[in-house]
């Protein structure tokens, strides 16, 4: 706490001189680690000072029994050990990419109309969560369902730690339900796939040669105007060698579109660099590095009993409900708790 404090207050001197902004990329780096260190300071000293305000005070209210005043207080030690939570969860990130950006991706399984529907559903429920965390994120790209429904989503999330909280996400999420598209009213299983990678901040140190990759182009989907849904704009780049995809149809022009997929490849490649050196160290080689289709991890079920399950943490809930409206914290807690990351 000492060194981040200290920090802090050196990196403000240099941001008074005014010299500071003669290097954009350098003063951008800067600006970005003295809010990564307020997240971590201002938390604290927060805490310390309402608890300060607590050790003072409520022996008096407790004393005068004054029930208006008591009931503040305990309100305010509720948001003490919420925020406590946090701090310690912030803490369970350990890894050199957990305190990047992300991008979030998800894919439709085998089921036609059944899983686009899926990954529409859980883009809501990402989208939900984001907010409820105050997130900024944007759509970088998505493809819609012949019927209804996305074939794909994919999110670029800017807040500190995205990548640390996100990654408890990577996997298959799998749903049943009656199906509202089945006049019979059978149960089906659904499934879609979740993709979790860290949006560097600096340049990788990671080749990529041409005869590595395959580029496609293809017309965007969506809203964004007559030039964009009448060019070819949209970009999909595929690493051969490791079979990873990544698409945008967020910028205007293909060169845009482009340069953001092959930023977004390296930051693939660089985060399954990251995850072998990890592997090595904690000697868990064995570990799967790369999600597949077997690699399920959490089941949604809506019929015939509402149970949402972590099939890593055996972490469940009856508020299937609440879960697809964006309460996600407990599914990431318990996951980061059983990793102990």
């Amino acid at each position: 706490m000492a060194y981040k404090k200290l920090r802090l207050s050196e990196l403000d001197e240099e941001m008074k001189d005014t010299a500071f902004w003669e290097d954009q990329e350098k003063a951008r780096k800067k600006i970005a680690e003295s809010n990564a260190l307020k997240d971590w300071i201002q938390p604290i000293e927060q805490i310390l000072s309402t608890t300060d305000y607590l050790e003072t005070f409520y022996p008096e209210a407790k004393s005068s029994k004054d029930t208006a005043l008591i009931a503040e207080m305990e309100s305010e030690l509720s948001v003490i050990e919420k925020n406590l939570r946090s701090i310690e969860l912030k803490r369970m990130l350990s890894s050199e990419l957990d305190p990047k950006f992300c991008t979030l991706e998800i894919n439709a399984g085998a089921g036609g109309t059944e899983s686009c529907d899926w990954v529409s559903m859980l883009a809501r429920m990402y989208e939900r969560w984001f907010q409820k965390r105050g997130w900024k994120y944007l759509v970088l790209d998505r493809l819609e369902g012949e019927v209804a429904g996305l074939k794909h989503i994919l999110f670029q999330v800017e807040s500190h730690y995205a990548y640390g909280f996100c990654k408890a996400e990577k996997g298959v999420h799998r749903l049943v339900r009656i199906s509202p598209f089945d006049a019979s009213g059978r149960r089906h299983t659904s499934f879609a796939s979740v993709e979790v990678a860290p949006s560097m901040d600096e340049e990788i140190p990671i080749e990529v040669r041409p005869e590595d990759i395959r580029i496609d182009t293809y017309r965007a989907s969506g809203a964004g105007g007559q030039h964009v849904n009448k060019t070819d704009s949209a970009v999909r780049i595929t690493h051969l060698k490791t079979g990873i995809v990544v698409s945008s149809q967020q910028e205007r022009s293909q060169i845009q579109n482009r340069e953001r997929c092959m930023k977004m490849l390296k930051d693939r490649l660089y985060e399954l660099e990251v995850a072998k050196k990890e592997a090595a160290l904690k000697n868990i080689s064995g570990e799967q590095l790369v999600n597949g289709w077997g690699s399920q991890i959490r089941s949604y079920v809506l019929q015939p009993y509402q149970m949402c399950k972590d099939l890593r943490t055996e972490f469940e809930t009856s508020d299937v409900e609440g879960v697809l409206d964006g309460d996600l914290d407990p599914f990431v807690e318990s996951y980061l708790k059983n990793r102990g990351s």
